[in-house]
């Protein structure tokens, strides 16, 4: 275990426990009930802590990882609500804004969250002496496949549920995404119980409850990603807009 308290590495986190218990097509139809449980792409949706709930009452906290960028802890709080000790999967890509480390570090400290640092295979130095340096401005998709794609695939494959902080007025590619739905990727349940809010509303619910909000969200970064490869959004900008800009890239691959 690190020296902060609440973190871990992934390497320790395969190591500790892997209690899958369900299969495939249990999980599957889990993920269909519960669409259909919190009324997902209707016009009476339940609210995100209701979502959340179903959750708990479904899966014990062991089975379940909430993923986050550390751009804010809004879920990691609210999912902690309900399932308290829950693990966060931090993507320490290495080339994270200090901004982004301070967060988590924030993250671990004060919420009842266990944040686990998920690693690439490679350092930033060996990834550069395989592939050359600046891989990222060079062929972003591999670098993001290699950091954070696959590092991630690898860290859930134990859980049967995750939590992602995706909402629907991120960007046109994020309009349809729903509360529940069956990760095919992954084999797991996707649960996205933000997916209704707006920017402003994740604001508040911040502000109402403390929960720690990255520095740069206050400085022209509404999304927040590796630094070389995330730039300030100007006003009335689509708020992803300042992700691989320039580039005729949009998601890092773990959404699509």
């Amino acid at each position: 275990m690190n020296a902060s308290a609440g973190r871990v590495t992934s390497e320790h986190r395969e190591h500790a426990y892997r209690d899958r218990t369900r299969t495939t097509e249990e999980l599957r139809a889990l993920a269909e009930a519960g669409a259909a449980a919190v009324g997902s792409g209707t016009n009476v949706e339940a609210s995100a802590a209701e979502v959340v709930a179903w959750v708990a009452e479904n899966f014990g906290v062991r089975a379940a990882a909430v993923a986050c960028s550390m751009a804010d802890a809004v879920l990691p709080h609210l999912v902690s609500q309900s399932l308290p000790g829950v693990d966060v999967l931090f993507l320490d890509t290495g080339y994270h804004f200090l901004e982004t480390r301070i967060t988590r570090d924030e993250v671990a400290r004060s919420l009842d969250v266990t944040v686990v640092d998920v690693l690439p295979e490679q350092t930033v130095a060996q990834q550069d002496a395989e592939y050359g340096a600046e891989l990222f401005a060079r062929d972003p998709g591999l670098c993001c496949a290699l950091r954070k794609v696959a590092p991630l695939k690898k860290a859930l494959a134990g859980y049967e549920v995750w939590f992602t902080g995706v909402r629907r007025d991120e960007a046109p590619t994020r309009t349809g995404t729903p509360l529940i739905q069956w990760d095919e990727r992954h084999g797991l349940v996707k649960v996205n119980p933000l997916a209704a809010w707006s920017f402003d509303e994740l604001l508040d619910y911040a502000s109402a409850h403390a929960v720690p909000l990255n520095l740069l969200l206050s400085n022209g970064y509404p999304s927040i990603g590796c630094e070389p490869c995330t730039r300030q959004v100007a006003p009335g900008e689509d708020p992803r807009s300042g992700r691989w800009a320039g580039l005729a890239k949009t998601e890092c691959g773990i959404h699509l």
